[in-house]
């Protein structure tokens, strides 16, 4: 499988506001095939199709595992999206922080304020009609990725300017913080 070129910040393509998918065919299920195949490969968990370059309202989505009690991954618990010209139709009030990277800005992490919950409507690869409620890591990065599709960067959602750091500096700075104990539960 090809892998595509993820593309950064100094491309407009990904800061302008990506079109509509209007037909559903094997031109665009070969595109999605390499869109999953280039997020694993990149050990991301979600890539919009303005990160490989094209305009379109489409994004690939997949959870990181869930693990037992021993902190060992579930065999099968991933679960992976496939949504075309998702729409955010209802966020919850609550937000909370968290810790974002992305696929397009290699090396860089920054705390962003997200709904803790959403609802989204859209389409899978297949045009079947989707109507999911999320809520907390996975919310996070569905809207993070609409937000992709939307032309916005999570560098423009920090909480604070100062909120945004090299990934060894977050490693140097809040690894050192960070219980052991609170580490094992950490999402």
């Amino acid at each position: 499988m090809e892998k595509l070129e993820i593309i950064t910040p100094e491309n407009p393509v990904l800061t302008q506001e990506a079109s509509p998918v209007e037909k559903i065919d094997l031109e665009l299920q070969t595109l999605i095939d390499k869109m999953i195949f280039t997020m694993r490969v990149a050990n991301g968990v979600g890539l919009a199709a303005p990160q490989v370059g094209r305009s379109l309202r489409m994004a690939v989505i997949e959870t990181p595992p869930e693990a037992d009690d021993e902190g060992n991954d579930i065999a099968d618990s991933r679960n992976l999206f496939v949504i075309i010209n998702p729409q955010i139709v209802w966020a919850s009030r609550k937000k909370v922080d968290g810790i974002e990277g992305c696929l397009s800005i290699p090396g860089y992490l920054g705390e962003v304020s997200r709904h803790q919950a959403i609802r989204v409507k859209g389409v899978d690869r297949r045009g079947k009609p989707l109507d999911l409620k999320l809520k907390g890591w996975t919310a996070r990065i569905f809207q993070h990725e609409i937000d992709h599709l939307d032309g916005v960067l999570f560098t423009s959602k920090l909480t604070a300017p100062e909120n945004y750091w090299t990934e060894e500096e977050y490693a140097s700075r809040f690894d050192e913080e960070t219980d052991p104990e609170e580490e094992a539960v950490a999402e």
